[in-house]
């Protein structure tokens, strides 16, 4: 089975945030146990398995090396980008997902917009995050919780405890998610900056999430007064994530280079009936 790696949210080779994208043949899915051992295998923060379903769209799921996740940005811009110019359709646990990749390859995901609502800092979040935030703000659409520091600087800075942000998953009611968030530096090309970390999914800190900035395009908007933002994530690999707010949506926009491209010499093992 051919399976292939591609840097997302980025034109250059070895930055932005690489995922694997598998293209199943068409029928059920494999077994799930062969889904997780594959994702664990190739130990990326995302790996992609789409299955076409004979009506132009297709079934798309995401796995971490831990977990199936239930939204994720860049494997579906990662699995755009292998199927071409044209539009695509997504069944997915987030629902259905659309993305538009242009003839020049800009490729624009249709996402369902993830806005936060402000809420008290957990008790044990500032040490475990290494910093006390400004605010923070939850979007339970996706478990996940914003921290807003003062600038980019903090953000850049920002050493977390991962033991600790993993272990705050049962005393917060199943967050999963933590974004780190200032506005850019003045004269920035960009509009905000970010970090993701997602240690009890088995991601100390993802290089660039898509699925974040459907919480950050809706929050930076709302705070700049504009629907058309660039992101910057301030990862080691680093990536930039345009966003565009349309009512309850948000566009993702970005570019992806594929830099490998392997045979998996194990094929999928059917699911048990």
């Amino acid at each position: 089975m051919r399976i292939r790696t591609v840097d997302a949210f980025t034109d250059q080779p070895f930055s932005g945030n690489p995922a694997a994208v598998c293209l199943l043949d068409a029928g059920d899915w494999p077994a799930e146990s062969w889904l997780r051992q594959v994702a664990a295998e190739l130990n990326l923060s995302e790996t992609a398995f789409a299955r076409p379903l004979g009506t132009g769209s297709w079934a798309l799921r995401w796995f971490t090396p831990a977990a199936e996740v239930k939204l994720c940005g860049h494997a579906t811009l990662a699995t755009s980008h292998l199927l071409g110019p044209g539009t695509h359709r997504f069944e997915t646990l987030s629902g259905l997902l659309t993305a538009r990749v242009a003839a020049d390859g800009l490729i624009t995901l249709d996402f369902p917009a993830a806005p936060p609502v402000e809420v008290p800092a957990p008790p044990d979040f500032p040490e475990a995050f290494g910093a006390t935030p400004v605010s923070t703000h939850r979007a339970d659409q996706l478990g996940d919780l914003l921290a807003l520091l003062p600038d980019e600087d903090a953000v850049r800075s920002l050493r977390p405890d991962f033991k600790a942000l993993a272990g705050l998953r049962a005393s917060t009611g199943g967050l999963r998610g933590f974004i780190a968030t200032a506005p850019a530096a003045a004269g920035a090309g960009h509009d905000f900056v970010s970090r993701f970390f997602a240690p009890a999914d088995g991601i100390d800190e993802d290089p660039v999430t898509g699925g974040a900035h459907t919480v950050l395009a809706p929050f930076w908007s709302e705070r700049l007064g504009r629907l058309d933002l660039t992101g910057r994530q301030l990862s080691a690999r680093t990536g930039v994530v345009r966003t565009r707010m349309r009512g309850d949506r948000v566009d993702l926009i970005g570019r992806a280079v594929t830099v490998l491209d392997a045979m998996l010499l194990h094929p999928p093992v059917a699911a048990m009936r």
